[in-house]
């Protein structure tokens, strides 16, 4: 038997901040944190014990704390993730908090989010809004497949269909289009380190400059937005500049960049003249 001290102490030995350890041991025990910070002598069975230590060795190769306890926190609820999806992050939130700016809470309106991944952006605008005809598409189904399964964890109704960016979506219109596609660049270091390295590739660059996929959106946006629309999306550090010029390329009014709370520039938008 192994205590919950002994084994958090292992942990931070081994170079695992006491955050993460009493994560993964949550997740191999079922011993809620604050029952750790409160019964540091509890004894473990050798088998969830045995279990920490594999989660410990995995996370010691690299492993995100996210896959490897199946979940993530993003605007206050819990999201499943998996290898197939990309680890939600705080940046992200910036996003929905301005496609709830231009949402109605009391008339019914219909909302795009394109590459959806997990689902964490229809997900979270549907639970704030809801009148809200929530859409989503992304390429992957296995993305979809987790998306599905944290609409139905939230209960929040979402339309879900595979598709390539705009490709399965016919004529339909929307009166938002949201997006945090692949930006970062072909050859970019990132993509090297971090947690970056466990992530699904294709739902991080583009193999090209960072801006193929904005190119697209951006110019299949206005099939798709109806008179009046906003289309919102997520992009590098260091592509607000390019983004807007993007947009107004392509007739679109009111262009701005939003700063996340870092300061950087990290949302760039506009509307459909």
């Amino acid at each position: 038997m192994s205590s919950v001290a002994s084994l958090i102490m292992a942990a931070r030995q081994s170079g695992i901040p006491v955050l993460e350890a009493r994560l993964l041991l949550e997740h191999a025990s079922g011993l809620s944190r604050t029952r750790q910070a409160a019964w540091p002598e509890a004894e473990l069975p050798p088998e969830q014990a045995e279990r920490f230590h594999t989660l410990l060795q995995r996370r010691q190769a690299g492993e995100p704390v996210a896959y490897l306890i199946g979940l993530r926190e993003f605007f206050s609820l819990d999201f499943e993730v998996s290898p197939a999806v990309l680890i939600p992050r705080p940046e992200t939130e910036l996003l929905v908090e301005l496609a709830l700016e231009h949402i109605p809470l009391d008339t019914p309106s219909r909302a795009l989010d394109l590459g959806t991944g997990s689902g964490i952006i229809p997900v979270s605008l549907r639970k704030h809004r809801p009148m809200l005809d929530m859409r989503a598409v992304d390429i992957s189904a296995d993305a979809l497949a987790v998306a599905a399964r944290n609409a139905e964890r939230h209960a929040t109704p979402i339309q879900l269909m595979q598709s390539d960016w705009y490709g399965s979506l016919g004529r339909e219109q929307f009166d938002l289009i949201v997006s945090n596609p692949p930006y970062i660049a072909h050859g970019d270091r990132h993509l090297a380190e971090g947690d970056l390295r466990f992530e699904p590739r294709g739902a991080l660059t583009d193999e090209a400059d960072g801006l193929a996929h904005i190119r697209r959106i951006i110019q299949g946006a206005p099939r798709h937005l109806a008179h009046g629309g906003w289309l919102l999306f997520e992009h590098g550090y260091d592509q607000a500049e390019p983004s807007r010029a993007l947009l107004t390329a392509a007739g679109f009014a009111q262009v701005q960049s939003w700063d996340d709370l870092a300061g950087i520039a990290r949302v760039t938008g506009g509307r459909r003249a």
